[in-house]
């Protein structure tokens, strides 16, 4: 997998976790838990897990963002 897409997938898990939190703080509706079985399925752990991974891995996009200005203001 390419890096490109391995950022695209890390930001849409993301944006999955914050619509779940914001769904889990405005109505107190865990969306993940509902669609998979409880917080307690095996399914709902890997997504809650792969959503955390992913928050984790695009800290990496702020030193992306931060090359991508030295490249443009150089040209």
């Amino acid at each position: 997998m390419s890096m490109k897409a391995l950022d695209y997938t890390a930001l849409t898990l993301v944006i999955i976790g914050a619509i779940n939190w914001g769904l889990i703080g405005f109505f107190q509706f865990d969306l993940v838990a509902t669609l998979f079985g409880g917080m307690d399925s095996w399914i709902s752990r890997i997504i809650y897990a792969l959503v955390g991974i992913s928050g984790i891995y695009t800290l990496t996009l702020y030193g992306k963002m931060d090359n991508e200005e030295v490249v443009v203001n150089n040209h």
